[in-house]
């Protein structure tokens, strides 16, 4: 399997690819939203949608869709949703909140910091600080809200941003319950590379030294260089799971032309800071439920065993477990992007909807 491959389907990694220089421009503060309905799911007769803005405690503003039950009144259980990682609202985040909506819960679905029509220059960075802080943000948003309750808010993280929703639990006792799917931990990737190939000290001081030497690269050029989107065209040898997110980003059943995976990727330097961070490291303080969600024949499952195993102590053996109010479910024969849309009709959405209307206490 070529490493090259993976660096280009995925751009999680730093090696340099021949992508053009970002010339993307969004101010901190004047976000350009798209009115029209753009998303690649169509949309639902049973909920009102608006769009919505709110900031970070970094002063960035935030775009998101909001979504809420039609015809309904009074204060509602809320979820915030964002993810995946090189995806915008327009995409998967956006599938979910309008489904949970369907199902009695005001909704967001939020572009992360310098992604999608959130702001943040440069654009196309990602921080494990500053990414899990845009899930502190929408709860703060959502706990203002006149039809919320702020003691009934709970959180999905989709892919990456499954991570960030599960450090975002460790640091903010407002989340009440976590939806973790098909997750992946951004710093257990970095670090190790996948399935830990890379996860050697002079490994890691080859990445180290390839990020200095771009940054030295990109401050002389006064540019950012893209590490690349998901491969395209798809070469014949390309592994499974590189197939699988092609099938996903570059077809019509997920492209969006805001999106970092369905183009060009991410910068190069983008993600320097989950090599020395990790996002799980307080997982088994959580004391708030966390649902993980993955797929029997995801390339990717094992980040979410892990992070099962982080928060309880206990090591999953490959099969739905749970332990106390920490749950793993594993859907059978599903892949990682089977959960990104129901295509194949794999997202468990009534186990979801039961977890949230049980933790955030719905009536039912």
């Amino acid at each position: 399997m070529k490493k090259s491959i993976f660096l280009a389907a995925m751009a999680l990694t730093f090696a340099a690819c021949n992508n053009t220089i970002n010339t993307e421009s969004n101010m901190n503060n004047t976000l350009q939203l798209t009115q029209e309905w753009d998303k690649v799911f169509p949309k639902s007769e049973n909920v009102d949608h608006k769009k919505v803005t709110f900031h970070n405690r970094y002063g960035i503003t935030l775009a998101a869709d909001m979504y809420t039950p039609k015809n309904a009144s009074g204060k509602f259980a809320a979820i915030a949703v964002s993810g995946p990682f090189g995806a915008i609202k327009e995409q998967c985040s956006g599938l979910y909140a309008q489904t949970m909506a369907e199902r009695g819960f005001l909704t967001i679905a939020f572009d992360p910091s310098f992604t999608g029509e959130s702001g943040g220059e440069p654009r196309r960075m990602a921080s494990p600080d500053i990414n899990t802080e845009d899930f502190l943000a929408a709860v703060d948003f959502l706990s203002v809200q006149d039809n919320v309750d702020p003691d009934k808010i709970g959180i999905i993280g989709i892919c990456g941003w499954g991570g960030m929703a599960v450090n975002a639990a460790a640091l903010d006792p407002r989340i009440k319950a976590t939806v973790a799917s098909t997750m992946y931990d951004m710093s257990k990737v970095n670090v190790e590379g996948y399935f830990a190939s890379e996860d050697t000290p002079a490994q890691r001081m080859e990445k180290r030294k390839a990020i200095a030497a771009q940054r030295t690269e990109d401050y002389r050029s006064g540019s950012y260089k893209r590490a690349g989107g998901v491969v395209d065209p798809l070469p014949d040898d390309a592994p499974f799971f590189v197939k699988d997110y092609y099938d996903y980003y570059k077809t019509p059943r997920g492209y969006h032309p805001r999106s970092g995976n369905s183009n060009d990727g991410w910068n190069v330097i983008g993600c320097q800071s989950f090599l020395n961070q990790p996002l799980l490291a307080w997982a088994a303080e959580i004391e708030s439920p966390v649902l993980l969600i993955h797929g029997e024949k995801a390339h990717s499952r094992y980040f979410s065993e892990y992070a099962f195993a982080q928060m309880t102590g206990k090591a999953c053996n490959g099969s739905s477990m749970k332990e106390g109010n920490k749950e793993i479910l594993i859907i059978p024969s599903a892949v990682h992007t089977d959960l990104y849309d129901d295509k194949n009709g794999k997202i468990p959405y009534d186990k979801m909807e039961a977890f949230f209307k049980e933790n955030l206490a719905v009536k039912k």
